[in-house]
C-alpha cells in the first residue's frame, strides 16, 4: 500500500512472465476500482512461483521486488513506481525451488529506516533471512572486498545497497511451503506509525509450524513454537498465515483442511487447537438425510463420506443453528459416488458405492452415537436393546485404506515395544484411532482420524463400478446399480438388510442407472437411466428371507440422458428429469400402466436433481425442487383437482420460487433431498439438502405457507 488509495501489486504465471500492476483504489464507497499495468518482467523458461514487494528504506522512492523460482535463485529488481524495473542482482544459496519470500517492514535504526528483511523458504528444507541494508552512496568509490564477503551490492537511484545473509534457519524435516513475518502492530495511538514484529511463521509438509524469534542475548534466530498434526492423513501443509493480532496461525493442508491454533496464554505462550470449518474438496456426488434428519451425510469424489449436524452448545453469529462436521465415517481409497441411509428401526447404518465394484456397509460406533447427545435433535438412551449390547467403540483405517476395522470396548491393549526399530517407515506404523465421546465439534485430526465408523459388510456382485443406492422406507431392502454399457451389466441388485443376502437381480435397462427411488408405500422400485427410459418394478414380500419381483413397464420417457427421478410422499405418482432440460410428471395406474400427466415448461439447463416434498394429503399438494446443471434451483407447487366430470386428475404446476444465484450452486447440483418427505403440521419451515459438482453442500430453510 503506496496511500490509502494506492497501492502496488505483482503476478507471476507459468508463461513466464511477470507483471506489476497499480491499483487505484476508490475515495468513497460504490466508486471503481482503476488497475493498470506498471511493467512486465520475462524471466526465462523457468518460472516463478514466489514474489515479494517492499519499498527500500531511504527516501528515495525506490521499490524492490523479489522473485524467486524453479532456478533455485532469488532475483532482485529495482524499479520507480511509475517506472520500468531493471534486474540488480541474484541470491545464491538455496539447493532447490524457492517457494516463499516475504519482505519485513523497513527496519528504524536511530529514527531513520537503514535496511529491510527478505524470508525466504525453499525445498531444499532451509529458510534463509537477507538483510538489504541502505549504506553510502558508491560514487567515485570502488567496489571493496567487503562488499563481495557480505553478498551483492546494487545501486537504485541515488542510494546503494548491500545485501548480506542474516540467518539460515534449520529446523523443518521436509519442504518448507511459506514463510510470512508477522503483521505489524501499532506503535502510536493513532495508528500511523507501525513496528516490524521480529517473528517469523513457517510451513511445511513435514505437517509441522514453525514460529522463529531472535533470542534476546545472543540475536540467534531459534525456533520458540512448533504446532503441527499427528495424524498421518494431514500430508503435510500447503501454507501458512499469521492472524491480524498475531495471536493466531492458520495453516491449510492437503484438499484445502484447515488448522488453526491460537496462544490462549496470558504470561506464557500456550498455543492450542481451535475449530474451523471443513468441507469436501472435490465434487460432492450423493447426500442422505439421517432417518429423523439429526445429521446429513455426504459422499464425494475426495474419497470420504463426511456427518454435517448443527451443535447446540456452539454459539453462532446469528439465531440460526451452528452446523459443523461432527464425524468421518468413512475415508476411502476410492472415490465415492453414492449413498443410502438405512431406514427403519436399529442403529444408524449407511451403504455407500465407490469405484470398485463392492458396496460397503457401516454401522456407527458407541462413541458417535454418545456424540450426538450433544447436537440439538436427538439424545443417546442406553436402554434402546440394540445399543444396550453395543461394543463396537470406533474403528481403525487398514494400511490400504480401503476397509475400515472395528475398535471394541473390551479391546486388549497391545504392548508396543517403543525401543523396536521394525516397522519403522513402513506401513505398520500407522497410529491406532482413539475415539471418544465429543462434547465440542471436532477440529480436523479428529475427524480425520478418530471419528471413522467401522464396516460391518461388503456387497458382492456388480461387475463394473457402484453408481446408484438407495433404501426402502421400512429398512429392510437396498437396490443398487453400477456403470454399464451393457444390458447384462446394467441390471439392478436388491439386498436384504441385515443378512446382506442377494434376494433380487432386476434387468430392463440396457446402460448405466442414474438413480433410483422406492415409492413410499413400498410397493415400486422407480429407475431411470442413461438409456433415456424410466422402469418401475413391482417389489413384494412373499416370505421371511423371500421376495418377488416383476417389471410393471419400462418407457421411453425423454431425448437425453434421464439424471433424476422423485416419488410423491403421497401417491404414485413421480418426476422425471433429463439433459433435455425438461421435467415430466407420471402416474401409475392401476398398478400396471404409466400415464403422462404433464410435462413442465423448459428449464434453462439440463435437469439433474429433483426431490418432492409432500404438504397437504388430503389436496395432493407438493413442493417440487428442481437442481439444474449450471448450479441454480427451482421450486414448483404441485397440486391435483379434479376435472369437470370428476374422473381424471389435472395436475397443476406452478413455479414458486428461483432460488438466488448468489446462494446456489456455481455447478453441477447432483443431488437434492428434503430433511422429511412431508411437512409436519406443526411446522412452517423445512430444510432441503443439496450437493454438487463446486464441492458444496448446502442447507436451505423454505418456509411454506
Amino acid at each position: 500500500m503506496v496511500s490509502d488509495t494506492d497501492a502496488l501489486f505483482a503476478s507471476t504465471s507459468s508463461d513466464g512472465v511477470v507483471n506489476v500492476w497499480e491499483v487505484i483504489l476508490p475515495s468513497s464507497s460504490g466508486g471503481e476500482c482503476k488497475l493498470s499495468s506498471l511493467d512486465s518482467l520475462f524471466v526465462g523458461r523457468k518460472p516463478m512461483v514466489a514474489l515479494s514487494l517492499a519499498q527500500l528504506p531511504g527516501n528515495s522512492g525506490q521499490l524492490v521486488l523479489a522473485t524467486g523460482g524453479l532456478d533455485n535463485k532469488i532475483h532482485i529488481y529495482c524499479g520507480e513506481r511509475t517506472g520500468k524495473f531493471v534486474h540488480a542482482c541474484e541470491l545464491k544459496g538455496h539447493t532447490d525451488w524457492i517457494r516463499s519470500l516475504d519482505f519485513s517492514l523497513p527496519i528504524y535504526t536511530n529514527g531513520e529506516t537503514s535496511s529491510v528483511l527478505l524470508v525466504s523458504s525453499s525445498q531444499d528444507k532451509g529458510i534463509r533471512i537477507w538483510k538489504m541494508a541502505l549504506c553510502d552512496s558508491l560514487s567515485n568509490k570502488g567496489t571493496s572486498l567487503a562488499s563481495y564477503i557480505k553478498g551483492p551490492a546494487f545501486v537504485a537511484g541515488s542510494s546503494s545497497y548491500q545485501i548480506s545473509l542474516e540467518s539460515l534457519l534449520i529446523g523443518h524435516e521436509d519442504w518448507v511451503y511459506s514463510v510470512q513475518w508477522q503483521p505489524p502492530q501499532s506503535s502510536s495511538t493513532e495508528g500511523t506509525e507501525c513496528n516490524q514484529p521480529q517473528s517469523i511463521l513457517s510451513a511445511s509438509m513435514d505437517k509441522t509450524m514453525m514460529i522463529w524469534q531472535p533470542e534476546k542475548t545472543t540475536g540467534i534466530w531459534i525456533n520458540v513454537v512448533t504446532v503441527g498434526e499427528l495424524s498421518h492423513s494431514a500430508l503435510g501443509f500447503y501454507g501458512g498465515h499469521w492472524s491480524p493480532s498475531g495471536d493466531s496461525t492458520l495453516a491449510h493442508g492437503y484438499g484445502g483442511s484447515f488448522h488453526l491454533w491460537k496462544n490462549v496464554g496470558i504470561d506464557f505462550d500456550d498455543w492450542k487447537p481451535q475449530k474451523v470449518p471443513s468441507g469436501h474438496f472435490a465434487p460432492v456426488s450423493d447426500i442422505s438425510w439421517a432417518r429423523c434428519g439429526e445429521y446429513l451425510l455426504s459422499v464425494s469424489h475426495d474419497q470420504t463420506t463426511r456427518v454435517f449436524a448443527p451443535w447446540c452448545n456452539v454459539s453462532s453469529s446469528d439465531d440460526g443453528e451452528a452446523w459443523h462436521e461432527i464425524a468421518r465415517p468413512q475415508v476411502h481409497g476410492h472415490d465415492i459416488n453414492c449413498v443410502t441411509i438405512i431406514k427403519g428401526k436399529g442403529n444408524h447404518r449407511f451403504v455407500s458405492g465407490a469405484d470398485e465394484k463392492v458396496g460397503r456397509v457401516f454401522e456407527a460406533p458407541l462413541s458417535f452415537l454418545k456424540s450426538l447427545n450433544h447436537t440439538n435433535s436427538w439424545k443417546f438412551n442406553s436402554s434402546n436393546d440394540h445399543l444396550a449390547d453395543m461394543q463396537i467403540l470406533g474403528a481403525n483405517m487398514s494400511a490400504l485404506g480401503l476397509s475400515q476395522k472395528p475398535i471394541y470396548v473390551q479391546a486388549p491393549s497391545a504392548s508396543v515395544d517403543k525401543n523396536s526399530n521394525e516397522g519403522i517407515d513402513t506401513l505398520e506404523t500407522i497410529p491406532a484411532a482413539v475415539p471418544v465421546v465429543l462434547t465440542e465439534p471436532p477440529i480436523e485430526e479428529q475427524l480425520a482420524w478418530h471419528t471413522l465408523w467401522p464396516e460391518s459388510h461388503k456387497l458382492y456382485g456388480h461387475g463394473n463400478e457402484l453408481f446408484s443406492v438407495c433404501c426402502d422406507h421400512e429398512g429392510k431392502l437396498v437396490a443398487s446399480s453400477c456403470k454399464a454399457q451393457s444390458a447384462s451389466v446394467a441390471e439392478i441388485w436388491l439386498w436384504q438388510v441385515g443378512s446382506w443376502k442377494s434376494v433380487g437381480r432386476l434387468h430392463s435397462h440396457t446402460l448405466t442407472v442414474t438413480q433410483m427411488e422406492f415409492s413410499y408405500d413400498n410397493n415400486f422400485l422407480l429407475t431411470v437411466s442413461r438409456d433415456r427410459h424410466f422402469s418401475i418394478f413391482e417389489i413384494k414380500q412373499t416370505g421371511l428371507d423371500e421376495i418377488s419381483h416383476r417389471l410393471v413397464i419400462r418407457q421411453e420417457a425423454h431425448k437425453r440422458i434421464i439424471w433424476a427421478c422423485s416419488w410423491n410422499p403421497f401417491g404414485h405418482e413421480f418426476a422425471t428429469g433429463s439433459r433435455d432440460k425438461t421435467v415430466k410428471i407420471w402416474a401409475v395406474e392401476n398398478g400396471s400402466s404409466v400415464k403422462l400427466l404433464t410435462t413442465l415448461p423448459t428449464f434453462r439447463s439440463s435437469v439433474t436433481a429433483l426431490s418432492w416434498l409432500g404438504i397437504d394429503r388430503q389436496r395432493n399438494r407438493g413442493l417440487l425442487a428442481v437442481g439444474m446443471e449450471n448450479g441454480l434451483i427451482e421450486m414448483l407447487s404441485l397440486s391435483n383437482a379434479k376435472a369437470e366430470d370428476g374422473s381424471f386428475p389435472v395436475l397443476n404446476a406452478t413455479l414458486v420460487v428461483q432460488f438466488d444465484p448468489l446462494i446456489c450452486h456455481v455447478s453441477t447440483v447432483n443431488r437434492l433431498r428434503w430433511k422429511n418427505s412431508d411437512k409436519s403440521e406443526d411446522s412452517s419451515a423445512v430444510q432441503l439438502a443439496s450437493c454438487g459438482a463446486d464441492h458444496c453442500v448446502r442447507v436451505f430453510e423454505v418456509k411454506c405457507s
